[in-house]
């Protein structure tokens, strides 16, 4: 459905990733995927799952922002 993939290229630290996914599951919820890591290594992630799109889509600009807070940007 959407993705947003961020970079932070820190001179002091190996390059990093955040991805954020918003899609629909088989029983007609949202769900919020986030992984995040060294860019190309192996990542974490995780799933949270919302009743409809408005709370999903809320919950990914919050994280969103606090990684561009964070100094992630989109490349």
């Amino acid at each position: 459905m959407a993705t947003c993939l961020l970079y932070n290229h820190s001179e002091s630290r190996p390059a990093r990733f955040y991805r954020i996914e918003l899609a629909m599951n088989l029983f007609d919820e949202v769900s919020l995927l986030r992984e995040w890591g060294v860019k190309g290594g192996k990542g974490c992630s995780t799933i949270h799952i919302f009743g409809n799109l408005r709370d999903a889509s809320v919950a990914a600009d919050r994280h969103r922002h606090r990684m561009l807070k964070r100094g992630y940007d989109r490349a």
